[in-house]
């Protein structure tokens, strides 16, 4: 799916991207210490790095990290944020032409950004880089979308207003997709609970974060934010200093295996 369309959709986003996006539970580093063996001497690829939210997470377990992103204001934002760490490192590439070197790393990640990908041109090129017995993790916050009230308005208010959410959803990959992926190796997949909770403006900005959320402009635009307000006013629960607050929860999903040939 990797296009100028995909790759350059979110680069009027990325303030609202850095500051009200998820990210990824601290047990997140167990599950990859335990799983793939994770440790301060592994280089690791962490394609379609966006901001840098999941190679931060990458980083402090001291590993070495090439953040390989295409769009240039997204990689930029990550930059900003982690430059000041040596064992980043920030490229620019794609999933299916990373521009690093055969064999060079022990483990590729993809947060958030797998759905995105040409499935079979980014399988060869993940399994170019690897070295030996490397290990692929894919890794998602997958937003619930029907266990509260004003999860299953969100929910009602982006099929209504949003521009193409069914066509690029992530949740179109499903677990046989994943398995596809790997075979004939096989994947592990292990879910950890996460959640945001947000303000009103939080949570403006968590939906203007998303690249099929109408912009500025679109005729879509104010009322979609109406429908926001007025969801959060009758949904948005007092949280412990009394203001009101819309949680959102998500299963952060991570599969990890390898790609035997």
């Amino acid at each position: 799916m990797t296009s100028p369309q995909s790759t350059e959709r979110f680069s009027d986003r990325v303030a609202d991207y850095v500051r009200y996006r998820p990210g990824y539970p601290a047990e997140t580093l167990d599950v990859l210490r335990d799983a793939v063996g994770l440790t301060s001497e592994s280089v690791v690829a962490d394609i379609g790095s966006g901001t840098g939210i999941s190679t931060e997470l990458l980083l402090r377990s001291g590993a070495e990290v090439y953040g390989v992103e295409p769009n240039d204001p997204m990689r930029a934002a990550a930059e900003a944020q982690l430059s000041a760490n040596p064992r980043f490192h920030s490229v620019r590439g794609t999933a299916e032409a990373t521009t690093l070197a055969d064999g060079s790393v022990d483990i590729v990640a993809a947060a958030q950004a797998f759905h995105w990908f040409d499935r079979d041109r980014t399988r060869s090129e993940f399994a170019r880089i690897l070295r030996s017995a490397g290990y692929v993790v894919l890794l998602w916050n997958s937003r619930h979308v029907d266990t509260t009230p004003l999860l299953r308005g969100y929910e009602a208010l982006l099929q209504q207003y949003a521009t193409d959410y069914n066509a690029v959803n992530h949740q179109n990959i499903d677990a046989a997709a994943v398995a596809r992926f790997y075979a004939p190796g096989t994947c592990t997949r292990i879910v950890l609970p996460n959640s945001q909770s947000f303000d009103f403006a939080g949570l403006r900005g968590r939906l203007l974060s998303s690249s099929y959320a109408p912009a500025a402009g679109d005729p879509r635009h104010e009322p979609m934010l109406a429908a926001l307000r007025q969801l959060f006013d009758d949904h948005a629960a007092a949280g412990a200093s009394g203001e009101k607050l819309a949680r959102f929860d998500y299963d952060t999903e991570i599969y990890y295996g390898r790609l035997d040939s």
